[in-house]
Parts: structure tokens; sequence; C-alpha cells
């Protein structure tokens, strides 16, 4: 599952991206409220946790202006203001839940889970391609019902691959969004990686699923070449 933390305290966005990334969410940090709108749409987004004193635009106005395009994205505020009429303030413009710092990184997680749990729709949470499944909560891949074990890199590869399903994916965009990085320099990693998952996913079933697309990267999906 993939979560955009927007938060200007370095210290705070490191520690609750390490806390994260530990439990196996793939964590995105922007430190300004008017960048999110854009990183919301430059990856997939499951959980956007939103402080309020942000550099640029303000949480508030930030919520404001992202709730009504993305109604059903889950939004946590977490923030130092701890008034009544602050919380009260948050969740009427359309947070789905609000939490004050200092908080203990337990109960931060437990709300994430009850907050993906509930706001994710079935499409987003269990993704398909032909006989492939992956169930983004569990952490559960199938292949015609047979499970399949992947490392955490595997699966964020499988699981950024079937969100474009069907579409082109380059290199660098796997480095940027499952690696993290912005530089070309390891894109061969990513041909190291896709060899992984072809021999997990693709080995046993006589239909393959991971294609190469000469000059566009990788897809996922029945072979562009006979697929109508």
């Amino acid at each position: 599952m993939h979560i955009l933390i927007a938060e200007d305290d370095l210290p705070v966005a490191k520690s609750l991206s390490s806390g994260l990334e530990a439990e196996h969410y793939d964590v995105r940090l922007v430190p300004r409220g008017n960048d999110v709108p854009r990183m919301l749409e430059d990856g997939p987004c499951d959980l956007l946790v939103l402080d309020l004193n942000l550099p640029g635009v303000n949480g508030l106005d930030v919520l404001r202006l992202v709730r009504p395009q993305k109604p059903h994205l889950p939004i946590m505020i977490l923030s130092g203001n701890a008034r009544v009429e602050d919380r009260v303030g948050g969740l009427d413009s359309g947070a789905d839940d609000y939490m004050t710092k200092p908080f203990a990184f337990t109960e931060l997680l437990a709300r994430v889970r009850a907050l993906l749990r509930r706001g994710s729709l079935p499409l987003e949470t269990v993704l398909h391609s032909m006989d492939l499944e992956l169930d983004r909560m569990q952490r559960i891949v199938r292949r015609n019902g047979n499970s399949i074990e992947l490392t955490p890199k595997e699966f964020a590869l499988l699981e950024y691959l079937m969100l474009n399903a069907d579409r082109n994916v380059s290199r660098s965009s796997i480095i940027h969004h499952v690696w993290k990085l912005s530089s070309d320099a390891m894109t061969n990693v990513v041909d190291v990686y896709i060899n992984y998952l072809r021999k997990k996913i693709d080995a046993d079933s006589p239909e393959r699923l991971i294609h190469t697309v000469r000059g566009a990267g990788y897809r996922i999906g029945p072979n562009p070449r006979t697929a109508r």
C-alpha cells in the first residue's frame, strides 16, 4: 500500500517513513503543501498523512483542495494543534482521522491500518491481471489459485506493474516509484528483479504475463502482440 506523508519537520518525516517502510508500506515524502496535489497525481496513493502547518499552502487548504478531487482517499491529519476546535475543523474539512503530536507509533500504525481497511475500494485492494491476483492488504500473490512467495521488493515491483496493468512502464519510472530513486544509473537492477518475478510468476504457466516492450520498458497483462 502507498502512503504519502506531507510533513515539513524532517526528523518526524524520516521517523514516520522508516517505521512505515519497516511494515512494508511504500512511503513518499513531501515537505510543502503546494506540492501535495502534484505528488498525488504522480503515483499511486492509498493514504495521505497531512501536517497542518505546512509551508507554501497550509494543511487545511490542501485538504479542501484535495478532498473534492479524491473523495475516496483516506486522509489523516497529524498535527501539534491539539485544541478541540482544531480537531473539529480538520474533520469537518474532510479528514478521516486527526492525531496529535507527540504520538505513539503503535497507535498511529493501528489507525493507518483502520483507515486503509475502511477507505480502500475493493478494486484498489485486490489487483488482477488475467489469472494473477495480488492482495495489497494481506500481501498475498496467487496465480491460478496457487500462492507465490515474493520478497518485499519483488512484491512492490509486481504491485506497481499491476497498478499500471496493460500499460507500458519505463525502467526509470519503476526506479522512481519502487526504489524511490531519481537516477537512471540503477535501471539494470530493474531487469534483475523482472527476471526474479518472471521465474516466480511465469515459469509454471503456459502464458507469460510480464513482457519486455522494446524501447518502452515493461508491461504486465496479455501479450501485447496478440491481445485484442
